[in-house]
Formats: structure tokens, sequence, C-alpha cells
């Protein structure tokens, strides 16, 4: 997958989130989730596992009969996953059932994905500082559906950060941000 340069509204960046950052790659501005927390304040930001420079969103997962551990690139907008476990290629468009790692919290939410052709009434919720600002994003795997949920922000801006989507299985190799 090759980074497609999405422009930031700018009224999002003078109002940027806590726990969310922006990085400059190439003279260009992207968005990163820098901290985020499932429900009980539990940090999901992985120490130990980076994605493109970026410390990954850990995740504890079952997808089918398989378990294990997501780790998602935490550049806004990218779908790049790392899997601690093999997951069934027939299970590739299968619901994502997502816990805190090491305590069994539940992420998961009831909230229907905006994606076209997307029958998902699941989501995974995480929290950025705070507790306010949610992000949530669809529990079909494969379905690139996530919305940014800011209630000080207003909802055009969000919307138009919500639909920044860099689409593709995600390569994880040192030229993500050669032709950007």
């Amino acid at each position: 997958m090759q980074l497609k340069h999405k422009q930031i509204p700018v009224e999002f960046i003078q109002r940027l989130p806590e726990g969310m950052k922006l990085v400059t790659r190439h003279g260009k501005q992207f968005l990163v989730v820098d901290e985020v927390y499932g429900p009980n304040g539990e940090s999901l930001m992985s120490e130990n596992v980076r994605i493109h420079g970026e410390r990954a969103i850990e995740l504890q997962v079952t997808v089918g009969n398989s378990e294990g551990m997501f780790f998602v690139d935490s550049y806004w907008g990218s779908h790049a996953k790392l899997y601690s476990f093999l997951v069934d290629a027939a299970r590739k468009d299968s619901l994502v059932t997502a816990k805190v790692p090491h305590t069994d919290t539940s992420l998961m939410v009831e909230r229907a994905c905006d994606i076209e052709g997307c029958t998902s009434n699941q989501s995974i919720e995480l929290s950025l500082p705070g507790g306010r600002n949610k992000i949530y994003v669809c529990a079909r795997l494969g379905c690139p559906g996530h919305d940014l949920e800011i209630p000080d922000m207003p909802e055009p801006v969000s919307e138009t950060v919500s639909s920044i989507n860099f689409f593709g299985a995600g390569s994880i190799d040192d030229h993500w941000f050669d032709e950007v």
C-alpha cells in the first residue's frame, strides 16, 4: 500500500484533540493516534510494537475460532495490522471481538457502520485521554469504517477527518512514505 496524502482540515489541526498528534513526512502532515484507552483507563498503546515508526494500538481479539493480538497502525486512516495468529481466509470478513489486553474488558459497543455495503452493527470503542472523545472502529474484519466523535468539534470537520482512509492490505515495509 502506498500512502496517499489527505488534507487534514485546518480547524481540526487548530483544535487537535489530546491523544492525537501531527507528524510530518516528506513535508506533509499526517494524523497519528498517540494515546488511546479502554473503558477503565487502560492504555492500549503498545510499548514494544511499532508500525511505521509509531507505537501500535494493541488489542486482544477473537476472529471466528482464532484468538490473539492485533497490533494496529496508529496513523489515522491506515489499516495496516500485525497479527499474533493466523486468520482463516474463510473468516476474512468476520466480526472481530476486541478486548483490552491482559484484563479481558470488552471494547465492543452497539454502533452501526456507515460504510456502504457493510452490515455490521458492532464497533470497537476507543477513548482518547479524558474519555470524552471517542474513536469507533467497525468490527467487521476488512471494513475501513471508523469514526471520530469529538463533542466540541463541528460535525462536518469530524466527518471529514473520519473519512480519511488509505485502502489496501497494509504493507509495513520501509518505503511506506516514498510516494506521498
